[in-house]
């Protein structure tokens, strides 16, 4: 059986619900979906695109929405997207995170903090709501923060030897890439299946080659492997140009103050 399948919405909403016990909080990917898409539609921002991803009995769904950024921030070359991880069998917390979305392929960025992996107990559900609303309550400059770096990156050269010695690290410093992966990258170095606009020895090539091989990930770590390239990648290469990123875009306090604003009929 496949770990990870491109799925239905339907797969998604009707994968059976857990039954861990009382002090488990069932949040159910309906929950997920329904609440990700109304406040989306909320705060002005309309779906282009929903992608749907699960392991075989969907206990483990991921949820990828093309979104539209608000007027006047649309890019050329990279769109907003919105990001969910979910699970029934206690595999990993909830987490969620605005990201973007090449336009080429598809392959998915996210930078910042994943600052909310809650466990499924107590109020679990409303506090995943408050999460949900901060993220998109932070998307433009999340967005605004990950167009900067790509730029960084575009302009940022990359020796295919450097690429080499990136992919080194990654796989046995970092374990941020798989033996397969690997051998995915490989095959975009020497023959790239994407145009990014960009020539071959650069950061923004290898970028996507890596990006272009997480496809691959099982939808329990595409999240958090995806946003910790990003970090690797400013870390080890926009850093070491002596280009330094602006700050996350979500603090505990900003949390704490979105908490605060939510009202009784948003819970």
């Amino acid at each position: 059986m496949k770990s990870k399948i491109e799925v239905t919405r339907d797969f998604v909403i009707n994968a059976p619900l857990p039954a861990h016990g009382n002090t488990y909080t069932v949040i159910s990917h309906k929950f997920v979906i329904d609440t990700t898409k109304q406040m989306l539609a909320n705060s002005g921002f309309i779906v282009t695109n929903e992608l749907y991803r699960a392991n075989g009995r969907g206990e483990v769904a991921q949820g990828i929405y093309h979104i539209k950024p608000l007027s006047g921030h649309s890019d050329n070359e990279i769109g907003m997207m919105f990001a969910w991880t979910n699970s029934y069998d206690k595999s990993i917390r909830f987490q969620c995170a605005i990201g973007a979305h090449v336009f080429a392929c598809s392959n998915g960025m996210v930078c910042g903090e994943l600052n909310y992996a809650r466990k499924h107990t107590g109020t679990a559900d409303q506090e995943i709501k408050m999460q949900i609303s901060s993220q998109i309550k932070n998307a433009q400059k999340a967005f605004d923060r990950i167009k900067d770096d790509r730029d960084n990156l575009k302009n940022t050269p990359l020796t295919f030897k450097e690429q080499a010695q990136l992919l080194g690290r990654m796989y046995f410093n970092e374990d941020l890439i798989s033996p397969r992966q690997m051998s995915c990258v490989k095959d975009e170095m020497e023959k790239p299946s994407y145009d990014y606009q960009c020539d071959q020895e650069n950061a923004w090539a290898f970028y996507n080659h890596v990006t272009h091989s997480y496809k691959s990930v099982h939808p329990r770590a595409w999240l958090s492997d995806t946003k910790n390239f990003h970090d690797f990648m400013v870390a080890n290469v926009l850093n070491g140009m002596g280009i330094t990123p602006k700050d996350s875009v979500t603090t505990e306090t900003q949390i704490e103050e979105i908490s605060e604003e939510l009202t009784e009929e948003e819970l």
